[in-house]
């Protein structure tokens, strides 16, 4: 405790000015040099919408994180809960040695996961301790994954135990190699989607920086993600990086989503094999080579390149591809790409058939996910294009209903016959007694005799 009269060294994080209060900072000649592009911007959503109530609860503060006077201060550390960083030897010496007994208890701390002990000396009341990912390129993904589970579990911490304030440090430390301008934006945008949906308890978020680096890309990241300004959010729209998380913040990886269809097996299928259809109704499930059940997926794109694969195993691996993304279109959220109105169906044509518009001025290419453009085009497309009638369902049709029916049916009308149909219809007219006519209009007819 200090002397009475001793000015204390913590601070107050009441006295610090948030980041919606800081507008000295914001870089009037870059807004002014971009302000002839805005209205080219505004047909496009920001992701990050201006919102000065979240903007309130967020603090940048140039110090020691463990001089806060929060609820609970941030640890970073190793697995064994042991590491020695500048953030944690400035904590142990804040706290004392009942910390570094207490440590010893929770017996080490999981990559991701966020522990809860007694802050004993600080001025918080307690501390959050977590275990930032080591970065390594060919692992990148699940660096993200985990850094951004570090995050997300200290803030539903803090929510669970009604905490006001949380103070965080940078936790992918420089020993773990984690790039900061990458690891800063996943913690900006991953605190504030848990505002946005979950942080009614929580009134303030402080990000404690120490060094020179460290304060650009904090400034910079949340320019990006924490607009203070209608203006501000137009003018870096732009910079947002591409991979901005899902509505949660969490690092979306399209290869590790589970999709079932609305029709589990309902897929072509060219061969009679059970085990083959068995492989394409758990191709539905997951993307990867071991949910499909056939094999190393690289080399079979070797064997395609290659040209050695057949015919009927290159249009089975098209089809795959398709769903997949067909899959990805339904699932994902395609509201920005659609308020662009730069895809609409107008009506239909003399012949019926529907007429679709694409306005190539309403697509910003230089701003828009291309990736998300096409998946926003095959879920509109999806259920305008048609079926091709699959010639099992002939043979079946004569085969199956009764005579009277095989009596009564005078003409069958074909939709749009590819040469494929053309084909196999005309071998069902020379074996069997009921005639098939193709004409390229949309109807059939069944007439009595």
């Amino acid at each position: 405790m200090d002397p009475l009269g001793a000015r204390s060294q913590f601070v107050d994080i009441q006295s610090l000015p948030t980041w919606q209060q800081q507008t000295d900072e914001i870089d009037q000649q870059f807004l002014q040099d971009h302000n002839d592009s805005l209205d080219s911007q505004l047909a496009f959503p920001s992701p990050f919408p201006f919102m000065p109530e979240i903007n309130c609860k967020i603090i940048l503060h140039v110090g020691d994180v463990a001089l806060l006077n929060c609820t609970a201060i941030v640890n970073t550390s190793n697995e064994s809960l042991n590491d020695k960083n500048p953030v944690s030897d400035s904590i142990h010496r804040l706290a004392g040695p009942e910390l570094r007994e207490e440590l010893f208890k929770l017996k080490g701390c999981r990559t991701g996961e966020a522990k809860l002990t007694k802050g004993f000396n600080l001025a918080a009341r307690f501390i959050i301790h977590t275990v930032g990912p080591k970065f390594k390129a060919k692992y990148r993904t699940a660096a993200e994954s985990s850094l951004y589970s570090c995050y997300r579990n200290i803030m539903q911490l803090a929510a669970e135990q009604s905490m006001a304030s949380v103070g965080f440090c940078v936790i992918s430390t420089t020993k773990r190699g984690y790039p900061l301008e990458d690891a800063t934006h996943i913690a900006l945008r991953t605190v504030r989607r848990f505002l946005e949906n979950h942080g009614n308890s929580i009134d303030a978020v402080v990000f404690a920086v120490s060094e020179t680096e460290e304060v650009f890309c904090v400034q910079k990241a949340a320019a990006h993600v924490l607009p203070r300004s209608e203006e501000e959010e137009r003018v870096f729209l732009p910079l947002i990086p591409a991979d901005i998380g899902n509505s949660e913040g969490e690092p979306v990886v399209p290869e590790r989503q589970i999709r079932i269809t609305e029709k589990p097996g309902t897929l072509e299928d060219e061969s009679d094999s059970g085990e083959e259809s068995l492989e394409i109704d758990l191709g539905q499930v997951g993307h990867h080579a071991f949910a499909r059940m056939e094999g190393d997926v690289d080399k079979q794109r070797k064997l395609i390149l290659q040209g050695q694969m057949s015919e009927a195993a290159t249009q089975k691996q098209h089809l795959r591809n398709y769903n997949r993304w067909l899959c990805r279109a339904r699932a994902e959220d395609l509201s920005d790409i659609a308020a662009l109105k730069a895809l609409y169906q107008t009506g239909v044509d003399m012949c019926g058939r529907t007429v679709m518009v694409v306005v190539g001025r309403n697509i910003p290419v230089t701003l828009i996910d291309i990736e998300k453009a096409l998946l926003y085009f095959i879920h509109v497309m999806d259920h305008i294009t048609h079926n091709h009638l699959d010639s099992d369902f002939l043979k079946n049709l004569y085969d199956i209903v009764d005579a009277k029916y095989k009596k009564n049916l005078k003409a069958f009308y074909f939709v749009h016959p590819t040469f494929r149909s053309k084909v196999t219809l005309n071998y069902i007219f020379v074996f069997s007694f009921f005639s098939f006519t193709l004409f390229n209009i949309c109807s059939y007819n069944l007439l009595p005799c």
